[in-house]
Order: C-alpha cells, then structure tokens, then sequence
C-alpha cells in the first residue's frame, strides 16, 4: 500500500517498563568475574533470537506468544536486522538481577534500548520484551562508494542522490535522471502546489473545506463523515506526516489537474506527461484491482483516453479486503503510478524554497523519519516517502548546521518481487550517516 516508512519495534505481553530508559554510560561489570544470572541468559539469547538463531518458542511464556505471534516476532527481527545488521552483542542490563532490567541491544550499525523481564515460575521464560527506540550509528570505514555498490546490487532498477540542493558534485549519484513509481513521494507535488498558492495570497493555510473524498488507507480521514469541515493545514499535516489518502485526494480535487501538471512544469520535472493524468490514490487502487482488460485499455491510452479512465473507474467503490486482495500477490502493474527521477525531486525542492510558503517545510518536519543521532547531524529534517509492493522512494530535504540544503532521495522499483523495505531503509541511514 501507499504509506510513509520506517519501522519500529516494541514486543510487550503484560506492562509497560516501569523506569525510564536513560542513556547509559557504563555498562554492567564484567560478566567473567560473576556468575552468570537468569535475566543475563535470557538477555543473551534475545540477541541469538534477533539474529535467527534461536526460536520464540525456546524463550518466551505462552502469555507471551499469545498476544504476540511467533511469526510476527521473527518478522520484526528480521526487519530490525536488515536495517541495522546483526545483532551483536548486550551492551546493557541493569539490574542483573531481579525480574526486571533496562536493556540495550547493540547491531553491526544500531544500538536498540527497551527493556525485558522474566517470570521465575516458568523457567525464568521472558514475559516482556521492549525495544522503545532503535538508533543508527555510522559504520566505521562506510563510505559513499561501498553505500552505492550496495544500492546498484538490489535486484530491480534503483537510483539514488545525496548531493548539495544548490548545485556541487553529489556525494552519491546513481541513475539520477532515471524515472521511478514513487508512492507515495507524489505527494510532495501536491503540498508544492498549495503552499505556492497560499503563499501567492491565493489561500489560507486556515481555509476550510468540507470533506468529499474517500479513499482507502493508508490514513484516518476515510473513516470521517462527508462534509466534514477540515482545514487546508490539516489536510496537508495529514498527507505528509501519515500519509492520509483521503487528505491527499481532497487537495488533488481541489487544487485541479491543471494546476498539479503546472507544478509539474514550473518545477522543471523532465516528464509531466509521465503523470497525466494526475491520479487521486482512490483511482490508482482501483485500477490496479480492476480487470486485466482495464488495466491493458489504460496502458493502450493516451492522456485523455487515460483521464476517462481514471474518472470512470473512480466513481465505483470496493471493499477494502478486494483492494488489499489485489496488492497481496506481489507487485502489479508499476506503470499505474506516479513518477519521478531523483534530480526531478530535487528541482522541486529547490523550486519550493523559492516558491513556497515556510509553513509547507514545517509540515514536511513532521514526521521526520530518522533516528536521534541523525537529527543531531541536521538541524532541519523533512521527508516524505512511499510504498507499494515492487516500489518504495524515500526522499529527504535536509539542512546542515552550516545552513546548506541537501536533498537525498533514493527509489527502488521491481517488478518481480516485493523490495526489502527494511534493507532500503538502512542503505538510506547509513548515507545521511556519512561524514561530510
């Protein structure tokens, strides 16, 4: 589906850690010197765990795996090891003793903190696992060439650039020109056009508009009654920050296929007719889950032809489980998108700097999508991202404390398989990790 991404973890059965999680300086005192305890054992085997090696069944109570499915454990582990590599080694347990402890995990190139606890009655059987945060840190000896080497290996087309907004030689640059599906990227054109309106004295951030459209999730807004009054700033806060696709159709409705194909244009993206017509995410999922003789009339069409299409398709309605049918057997025709190059993207944030109203960088702040330590390297981070099986883009608009912009934008597409998200996204990390 079309969401924004990054992934967390948090494993519970039972409460929530008592004690706050503070950053350590020290760790334990050398377990060579002291025998081992019961909370260190199955402290340790919660690395063995992430890394594959041992099962949930061998350490968990069955409270536990009630409330948390085996494979839904092994699938954030191996979500949190492709993004962050192995699992290495417990970096802190305090206390050793008792039923209860703080705990950080390190990785190959993260370090995760939460916290575990055990029931003595079961075999000291872990009753709570709890990863409250998850943050990179660079790799030594990484470097933009070894980044780049692991990017151009995906299988599929990828491109990628990590270079200065304003011109400079990019630190990597692959396939740059190369248009990709976005996902839900798309919708950085959107919030483009409104914020330049509204800048233009055209709108209000303030203005409200009755809510009209439905689309399906990613989102909150479908679930809302028609009519509602929502204001423009919320709708966009929506778009950006969860990826709300009603919001999102609701700002194509009213801003108007003239206008997103304008910004388009103004941007200097080097083919608008890639994305005309200019599909709501309502009329991309159901075209998608239409009939194979749909999908080949709209692939058979030209623009107009195409816009038809698209309006007729949107007006009739599915129920969610057909539309998440549809996307469940891997990728399906990547051509009904939205698409994009890495240097479009750039140019369009350049292009808002000079056009846009502040109000839409704040908004792209939202939701971030980067770890403490990356924030700590840049003090202004805006993102957007998107996916859908076979596609997933994650583009960033950043500002060193030198107050110099750059942009990093990285698509992935594939039709044959569904992309790992998990290992995208630690490529990304490990770029906006590099010293410059």
């Amino acid at each position: 589906m079309i969401r924004s991404v990054f992934l967390g973890l948090a494993l519970a059965a039972g409460t929530a850690l008592a004690a706050p999680l503070a950053a350590q300086t020290q760790g334990p005192a050398p377990a060579a010197a002291q025998e081992q305890t019961a909370l260190e054992a199955r402290a340790d085997q919660v690395v063995a765990l992430l890394n594959g090696e041992v099962q949930p069944e061998a350490i968990f109570t069955a409270g536990f795996r009630a409330a948390i499915a085996d494979a839904q454990i092994k699938a954030l582990s191996a979500n949190l090891t492709a993004q962050f590599g192995r699992a290495v080694e417990v970096a802190v347990l305090l206390p050793r003793e008792g039923t209860r402890a703080a705990l950080e995990i390190r990785f190959e190139r993260g370090l995760a903190k939460g916290g575990i606890a055990i029931t003595p009655s079961e075999d000291n059987r872990i009753n709570e696992l709890r990863f409250t945060s998850v943050d990179a840190v660079a790799v030594q000896g990484d470097t933009a060439e070894s980044i780049a080497a692991d990017l151009a290996a995906l299988p599929g087309t990828v491109n990628a650039l990590f270079a200065p907004l304003g011109g400079g030689a990019p630190v990597i640059g692959l396939d740059t020109a190369r248009p990709l599906a976005l996902g839900s990227t798309f919708k950085l054109y959107v919030l483009a056009a409104l914020a330049e309106d509204v800048k233009a004295g055209r709108r209000k951030w303030s203005d409200v508009v009755p809510l009209s459209e439905k689309s399906y999730p990613s989102g909150r807004l479908q679930d809302w009654p028609k009519g509602a009054p929502v204001t423009l700033h919320t709708l966009a806060g929506l778009m950006i920050s969860i990826s709300d696709n009603t919001a999102t159709d609701q700002l194509v409705r009213l801003l108007g296929q003239e206008r997103l194909q304008k910004v388009l244009r103004d941007s200097g993206h080097a083919n608008p007719a890639a994305n005309d017509p200019f599909l709501t995410t309502r009329e991309m999922f159901l075209l998608k889950a239409g009939s194979p003789a749909l999908i080949e009339e709209w692939r058979r069409g030209g623009a107009v032809s195409r816009a038809a299409i698209a309006a007729m398709t949107g007006q009739t309605d599915l129920p969610l489980d057909s539309i998440n049918a549809a996307f469940a057997g891997g990728p399906k025709a990547l051509d009904i998108e939205w698409f994009a190059s890495p240097a479009d993207l750039a140019r369009l944030f350049a292009h808002m700097r000079r056009t846009a109203d502040p109000e839409a960088f704040r908004i792209m702040a939202i939701n971030p999508s980067a770890t403490e330590t990356i924030k700590a390297k840049w003090p202004y981070i805006g993102f957007k991202g998107g996916s859908e099986p076979g596609v997933i883009n994650l583009t960033w608009l950043l500002t060193g404390k030198d107050g110099r912009d750059w942009v990093l934008s990285l698509g992935w597409n594939n039709p044959a398989a569904v992309v790992d998200e998990g290992k995208f996204e630690a490529l990304a990390q490990r770029i906006l990790l590099l010293p410059r």
